[in-house]
């Protein structure tokens, strides 16, 4: 069994190997410029060990892999536009460096570019980890979809919530896990349980970073602090603070809201929202929900029948998921 670290670095070299030689330069430039920022490589790394951990070739789920990573970084320009996010992985986002025509078309060939990878997928796989990818891209947009519609409302629940992030989130780390497995050579009840691994280790692992968004270390988490609370984005923190918070409290919230670009300066905002979340606990109460999780995607790997060491290997970077420095 292939360790985390061997596979990440044979991910590495692969992405470094990609070509994006078409023409004009302009659409293609973006894209090269986005997956050289790094990241850490999480969906491609899981397709790998999935397909590892049943004995199966590595070499025949990169292209997989190498599909799911791109379609990734896709994601991430269309949404750091929406955003309008100035950094990420602490350098500017595509349409901060270009503009927002280019981030949207390059976006649009970086869709186009991890179908062509996930096509590449050799026989009989293909005919089930295309479709699986396919809902899992349509699954997605519906979970942007579902985050830019709560922006405008007040009354978001923590169970729609949830399912915002299982799909924005979590189904991609489920589809990256079953498809290895299946080009592993998984049985079938394998390939599900790690579908549902995948779920509960997304939903922490988006947990997390909505906790790093307030609570994280700026150098090491990539982006500026804060974001969420000046797009008033209704996290888990948020949702909980207006459930927990007294009518002081609540009528602070909404104040910040409604009048904060206008009275306050984005410095102001995130301070004081950060304030009454300290003083509501939030902290503590997204770290408990982040361990319901982390347990639930033990119990899935438990049921796995699958070499020993090779279940320590996920094992690890499954808690390496669920459990992040701040």
């Amino acid at each position: 069994m292939l360790s985390f670290e061997q596979i990440l670095h044979v991910i590495e070299a692969a992405i470094g190997e990609l070509r994006f030689e078409g023409r004009p330069r302009s659409l293609f430039e973006p894209i090269e410029y986005t997956l050289a920022m790094g990241g850490k490589r999480i969906r491609p790394a899981l397709t790998l060990m999935a397909c590892d951990l049943y004995g199966g070739k590595t070499g025949d789920a990169l292209k997989p892999a190498l599909g799911m990573e791109v379609f990734h970084n896709f994601t991430l320009l269309h949404d750091d536009l929406m955003d309008e996010a100035d950094k990420r992985r602490n350098r500017p986002t595509v349409h901060k460096k270009w503009n927002q025509n280019t981030a949207i078309l390059s976006g649009d060939a970086m869709l186009i570019a991890a179908y062509q990878l996930i096509g590449e997928t050799s026989e009989p796989y293909l005919k089930k980890v295309l479709p699986l990818f396919t809902e899992t891209a349509l699954a997605i947009c519906g979970g942007q979809q579902f985050d830019m519609e709560f922006e405008s409302r007040t009354d978001v629940t923590e169970d729609e919530y949830l399912e915002m992030i299982r799909l924005k989130t979590a189904v991609l780390f489920a589809c990256c896990l079953k498809a290895g497995a299946w080009i592993g050579g998984a049985s079938e009840t394998d390939a599900d349980h790690l579908y549902r691994l995948g779920i509960h280790v997304g939903l922490a692992f988006q947990l997390q970073d909505d906790l790093l968004d307030v609570y994280g270390n700026p150098q090491t988490f990539g982006k500026n602090l804060g974001g969420d609370i000046l797009c008033d984005k209704k996290t888990f923190l948020l949702i909980h603070a207006l459930k927990r918070a007294n009518a002081a409290q609540q009528a602070m919230i909404r104040q910040y809201q409604s009048d904060g670009k206008n009275r306050f300066t984005p410095e102001e905002k995130i301070a004081v929202i950060t304030a009454i979340y300290d003083e509501l606990e939030i902290k503590s109460l997204t770290l408990k929900k982040i361990q319901q999780y982390h347990e639930l995607a033990m119990d899935d790997l438990a049921q796995l029948q699958a070499p020993a060491d090779g279940l320590a290997v996920l094992r690890e970077v499954c808690c390496r998921l669920t459990v992040r420095e701040f």
